[in-house]
């Protein structure tokens, strides 16, 4: 059974939940012990972390999301309803610990008075109790902020990690329903971003209401202090700070939703980039790309540059707005003539600082609000997205089961782009019945519907008008464009079906697999990489056509299957599949080998998306008009030239190279493992222990060599010591009545205050250059790296793992790290600046903080062992889920078509679950940590009072003593934010760890070598010369060339032919380089290759490979990619290519004709030949055809190949090749097996030998042929 997606991912079953443990174990968080001490002894598996709760699964959030979403009314569906109802109950817990939070927080400030005055009595005996009294409640007031704070932070990050799973599921759902659905780019960013965002925004949500809250507290206690005049004049100056920030955070998201679209653009070319990196590399077009990718980087860091230096602004505001608010609060004082006392100023700073909170986080909100709302439309108009399609698969009435009819065609018309109903991709204009167990043949010539026809029976085009296909019985779906999932080959066949030995036994060998089984490591349990990269084209089609057979189905839809696959296993899969295990079954069978139509019952022939002609093969070859009748004299013509007799020896041929192979092909095979290219895809690696310095120092240094480093430092220091200048200027002034003059007083605060501003102003601007500069050189050198790594990074490394380096890092590094990393600094600079204010107090202060900082460092070090371990596994969490996703949405029309959503929404469900549990238990961990700190430093704050009142009056400043206190009361939160950003830095550098990692990527040979230039005219001839080749793909590895010596000549035309893993793919990736000779030499007229740059190799050849690559742009971009012909030298190629011109001119954009994502709005055939054009518009003197006709029909191919004649005279030609028709009339073919080259001559010599494999190899041609035509 498919074990990858039925076994559990993780092993351990044991569920976190914090019901079982009491209330003071859920308020310590004392239940994480456990986990923590594993940390401590070893590192931490992803075995050692429990479950999550059932409340935070996907499972059940989804399914509440699910039900929320059906209760609402269809014509007003809002995501934000849907998940309120979901959490409501959540929310309000969460809601009374901010709350207590608050309230909590102001006590501090409203003691701070009584505690000041306290302090300033005269005489000796003091009431100590009062002063304990005091300190106690302090204390108290201290740890229930920091227990409701934490619950409070905990509380919401488990709602983000419930909202999350809910959305992740529904958007997978929604994907999979999709017909018509996003790029895999977009997809990816509602995930990565969007969902995410969402989840986030609980941590803010509360500050809606807490705003009010906390400015009338704030008011409150100024008034007590100051009276109405004053308290009236901070209002205003706060209300005035708060709508100074109104147009900045209103810019701020616009600037966030420029940002997101550009970020969706650079993430989509970058997936594009990607899936299509072997043929960019082939072509030396990387770097084109690359810059590309750089220039939608660049519009993104423009962007980002504008948005960061408006959070510069909100930055100033928030750090200026105590000074502001307390030069007017006590301007006001002075000009209405209210006692100022030290008592009163130092609770009023006091509570300046606090109120700094809301004025931060009002406009902090708005954006968060902003950017969540811009996230809410996206995930939003996603899940709506193709509503209006799907009502178009409704059913007109039920389809009722038929004894005798497998599919029933209706008169209708189907169309992929549904504003263009006008212009329908497939019309049906009269009703056609196909009988259970007919065989269905679709012909018809490159661009005529073959696929959508095909594609409108499945469901999978929306209907426009008329009546709906339907088709009775379960279905199996054999896709062109072949769809290998990661994972092992037996997986891939099984899809989720038990296994029935006898069975998979016989599909093995009706689909001709047994032999390939023999090749691979570990047979059927081999894993293949991504989209299934390491396997061949022939390969991937016969796991398809396995996979369909296995499944048992009644109705099977085949889309050209036999094309990708050689001539002898083309004959074997239509004797063993189609006619034998399949003779039973309906099938219908898209083909362009017309030999294959007289076995069928039904033969539909498409032109121009129209069926014009339909009915049994017999029937149809009587109209000597029709358009079957001219198809089939095209492939009789083409067949022609497969008789010996028309060989010939012609004097033009070239004389028989000389080889140093024996031309005898051996029956037997090798008993060694061919490893070939097949490798297992690489297991991330995963980084252990600390990350270490060197990343760190590379991420300070990296923006202008780190000399903005220092200045940043010097501005926050100035900055701490002005505004500690300033109060303790005002606290001292204030303390005896008369000691300076209210204009003095006034004049040198307003003076220290603004000077403060000045450098936290330029600390700001400077912080947000360096994050600026740090994120763009970066995300520079990791893209220059991935992208010069050899072809074998590509085959093993999955495209979502580059993908999240590119989307979350790198979203984390441009406007997250350096704000955590300055953070972190800026507040332990806070931290010394107070520790060292209140040990001038009194010095028995400062053992305190040694001891305090002691055992917080230990706590630190006990907690980072597990947590760095736990932020690594979300990092790697989460690239499944991704890859989930990608692979999903490529292959969802298969997953479709076999009824397999609901096990790949299982899987995504346990992909998300595994991602939620280490995510709850890495909060979870950082509020351990939290908690018991912010307990420690609420002791020493403790310790701190209590030696004041102890202390005699005459040992101590009161005005000192006073400051020192106040200055303490926000100890705590400093603390927390020490602690959350030093948490926070550890987990969050592990992002630039994973782009470093990229950045340092093992490249490929120099693209050029300055000293090994060729001459620019090079190649004049192209000969290729192989001296005892031998190619191995790693050095663990057989070989899979073994010494190939031959010549081919300059301006001939070769065929090279031979077995699934014969070694035809790797002789061709030797000339391009793409594998590096392990012994032996290729000479290029004369140049060994391997003594040149990359790029003036590749440069000089050109390709056209058996998969078609398209990029997403216009066909001219496609021709013309670098933009280096004009448009008269572009429209030559395109009429050359007869077909394709008449294709062109159909739409009226002509060349600017829009190619979609992958060229998914042209059939394979218009992709092959817009790639054929490309190919002869470059002019070079190699081109190499990788099965490059395999997808189009046989009066096309004969086009093609008279035009590959006619244009490329001057040019060697290498074609790989399933077709013997392609290759017959080439000047030289060549045989390969097992990695040898056994036979190469003329074929007209060959087959003059009757027992030569050649010979055999038509000769089998030719008896499938007459058998199937006769």
């Amino acid at each position: 059974m498919d074990t990858s997606l039925t076994e559990p991912l993780l092993t351990t079953k044991e569920v976190t939940t914090v019901k079982k443990y009491g209330i003071w174990s859920m308020l310590s968080f004392t239940w994480l012990n456990s986990l923590l001490s594993v940390g401590a002894s070893r590192r931490v598996e992803i075995s050692d972390i429990p479950e999550v709760p059932e409340s935070e699964t996907a499972e059940h959030a989804s399914k509440l999301l699910e039900k929320s979403i059906r209760n609402q009314k269809s014509d007003v569906f809002s995501l934000p309803r849907a998940v309120f109802s979901c959490i409501w109950s959540s929310l309000l817990v969460n809601a009374f610990f901010a709350g207590t939070n608050t309230i909590a927080s102001y006590i501090g400030p409203l003691l701070i008075t009584h505690f000041v005055d306290y302090m300033t009595k005269k005489e000796d005996n003091n009431d100590y109790n009062h002063g304990l009294v005091l300190s106690l409640v302090f204390f108290i007031a201290k740890c229930i902020e920091s227990l409701s704070q934490r619950q409070w932070c905990f509380g919401a990050s488990r709602i983000g990690v419930r909202v999350r799973a809910a959305i992740v599921a529904l958007v997978y759902k929604k994907s999979l329903r999709l017909k018509v659905g996003e790029g895999n780019g977009s997809i990816v960013t509602l995930i990565d971003v969007d969902t995410e965002r969402l989840g986030d925004f609980f941590n803010h949500v509360h500050g809606v209401w807490l705003f009010p809250l906390q400015v009338s507290l704030a008011l409150v206690i100024l008034y007590w202090n100051l009276g109405v005049a004053p308290a009236s004049a901070a209002f205003l100056s706060t209300v005035v700070v708060m709508v100074s920030n109104t147009p900045l955070a209103n810019r701020q998201k616009k600037l966030q939703g420029k940002i997101m679209e550009a970020k969706d653009a650079r993430i989509n070319a970058t997936s594009e980039t990607l899936k299509n990196v072997r043929f960019l590399k082939f072509n030396s077009w990387e770097d084109v790309f690359v810059s590309k990718l750089l220039n939608l980087r660049k519009i993104e860091k423009s962007w980002l540059s504008r948005y960061l230096y408006t959070c510069s602004s909100v930055a100033f505001l928030f750090w200026a707005s105590p000074a502001l608010v307390s030069v007017i609060t006590f301007g006001v004082c002075i000009l209405v003539n209210t006692p100022l006392t030290s008592a009163a100023v130092l609770s009023a700073l006091a509570t300046f600082r606090i109120l700094q909170e809301p004025i931060y986080n009002l406009p902090e909100l708005i954006s968060v609000i902003a950017q969540t709302r811009v996230s809410v439309t996206r995930l939003e108009d996603f899940l709506k997205e193709g509503d209006d399609q799907t009502k178009l698969f409704e059913d007109l009435g039920k389809s009722t089961p038929s004894d005798s009819l497998a599919i029933d065609l209706q008169i209708g018309e189907y169309s992929w782009d549904s504003e263009k109903i006008d212009a329908p991709t497939i019309r049906i204009t009269e009703k056609l019945e196909v009988k259970k167990g007919w065989k269905v043949a679709i012909c018809g010539s490159v661009g005529s519907g073959k696929s959508s026809l095909l594609c409108s029976m499945l469901g999978e085009i929306p209907r426009s008008s008329g009546c709906k296909i339907s088709v009775f019985g379960s279905k199996a779906y054999v896709s062109q464009s072949s769809w290998i999932q990661t994972g092992t080959v037996r997986e891939n066949i099984l899809f989720g079906k038990d296994m029935n030995k006898g069975l998979y036994e016989d599909v093995l060998d009706a689909c001709a697999l047994n032999a390939d089984l023999l090749t691979w490591p570990d047979a059927d349990l081999c894993i293949v990489g991504e989209r299934g990269i390491n396997l061949s084209g022939g390969q991937k089609q016969r796991i398809q056509m396995a996979r369909a057979i296995y499944s048992g189905r009644d109705v099977y839809f085949l889309d050209d299957p036999f094309s990708a696959v050689d001539a002898h296993t083309c004959g074997h899969l239509f004797k063993r599949c189609l006619t034998g295990m399949l003779s039973e079954k309906t099938v219908v069978y898209i083909t362009h080998q017309l030999e294959f139509l007289s076995v069928a019952d039904l033969v539909l022939v498409l032109k121009d998306g129209r069926i014009v002609q339909s009915g049994r093969y017999e029937d149809l070859m009587k109209d000597p008009n029709g358009e079957l009748a001219g198809q089939m004299a095209a492939h009789r013509k083409s067949l022609e030239q497969v008789n010996p007799d028309n060989l010939g020896t012609d004097e033009s041929r070239v004389s028989s190279p000389s080889t140093d192979v024996k031309l005898e092909l051996t029956d037997k095979r090798s008993n060694l493992i061919q490893y070939d290219k097949l490798e297992k895809t690489n297991v991330e690696e995963v980084m252990r222990g600390r990350v270490t310095w060197n990343v760190y120092w590379t991420f300070i240094t990296i923006a202008f060599g780190g000399a903005l480093v220092p200045v940043i430092l010097l501005c926050q220091i100035l900055f701490q010591g002005l505004q500690m200048c300033s109060s303790y200027w005002i606290t001292w002034a204030t303390a005896e009545k008369g000691r300076v003059t209210t204009k003095t007083l006034m004049w040198y605060y307003i003076l220290l205050s603004a000077l403060s501003c000045v450098f936290i102003l330029g600390r700001a601007v400077f912080l947000s250059t360096i994050a600026i500069e740090t994120a763009h050189r970066m995300y520079l050198n990791m893209i220059t790296s991935v992208f010069r790594a050899p072809v074998s990074f590509f085959d093993v490394t999955p495209s979502s793992r580059i993908l999240s380096r590119s989307s979350t890092d790198q979203s984390t590094l441009d406007t997250d790290i350096p704000y955590r990393v300055a953070g972190l600094v800026f507040a332990l600079i806070q931290l010394l600046s107070i520790i060292l204010l209140m040990s001038q107090v009194a010095w028995q202060i400062l053992p305190i903080f040694v001891a305090v900082i002691a055992i917080s460092y230990w706590y630190q070090a006990y907690y980072i062992a597990t947590a760095r371990e736990l932020a690594r596994m979300v990092g790697t969490r989460k690239a499944p889920i991704l890859h989930h996703f990608s692979e999903s949405m490529t292959g969802c029309s298969t997953i479709r078509c076999f009824n397999q959503e609901d096990r790949f929404h299982t899987k995504i469900l346990k992909l998300v679950n595994a991602y939620s549990r280490v995510t709850f238990h890495n909060t979870a961990a950082m509020e351990w940590l939290s908690l018991r700190i912010n307990f420690l430093f609420n002791l020493a704050f403790f310790i701190v009072l209590i030696i004041l009142v102890w202390l005699p009056r005459s040992a101590i400043d009161p005005s000192l003593s006073g400051l020192a206190a106040t200055y303490g009361l926000n100890m705590n939160v400093l603390q927390a934010w020490i602690i959350w950003n030093l948490c926070n830095v550890e987990n969050k550098m592990i992002s630039v760890e994973r782009i470093l990692e990229y950045a340092k990527l093992p490249s490929e040979a120099p693209l050029i070598i300055e000293d090994n230039r060729p001459e620019p005219e090079w190649p004049n001839g192209g000969s290729i010369q192989f001296q005892d080749l031998k190619i191995r793909y790693s050095p663990d590895l057989p070989l899979v060339l073994k010494g190939i010596t031959c010549t081919i000549p300059a301006r001939v035309k070769v065929g090279v032919v031979g077995r699934t893993g014969s070694g035809k793919s790797t002789l061709i990736h030797a000339i391009f380089r793409v594998v590096e000779p392990t012994q032996g030499k290729i000479f290029i007229d004369g140049l060994d290759i391997c003594h040149i740059g990359l790029k003036d190799l590749r440069m000089k050849l050109s390709v056209i490979p058996q998969d078609p690559t398209l990029f997403q742009g216009t066909v001219r971009e496609n021709l013309d990619p670098l933009v280096e012909h004009s448009e008269s030298e572009i429209w030559e190629v395109v009429n050359k290519c007869n077909k394709l011109a008449a294709i062109v001119r159909q739409d009226n954009r002509l060349l600017d004709a829009q190619v979609s994502e992958e060229g998914k709005n042209w059939s394979v055939g218009q992709r092959q030949l817009i790639c054929l054009a490309r190919a002869l518009l470059q002019k070079r003197r190699i081109l190499v055809l990788d099965e490059a006709t395999a997808s189009v029909d046989t009066e096309t191919d004969n086009l093609i190949q008279k035009t590959i004649r006619e244009d490329t005279s001057g040019c060697t030609v290498i074609t790989v090749a399933h077709r013997i028709p392609t290759v017959i009339d080439y000047d030289l073919v060549m045989l390969l097996d097992q990695g040898k080259i056994t036979e190469y001559d003329s074929p007209s010599e060959l087959l003059k030998d009757s027992s030569s494999a050649f010979s055999k190899l038509v000769k089998d041609f030719q008896n499938r042929t007459s058998e199937t035509m006769s």
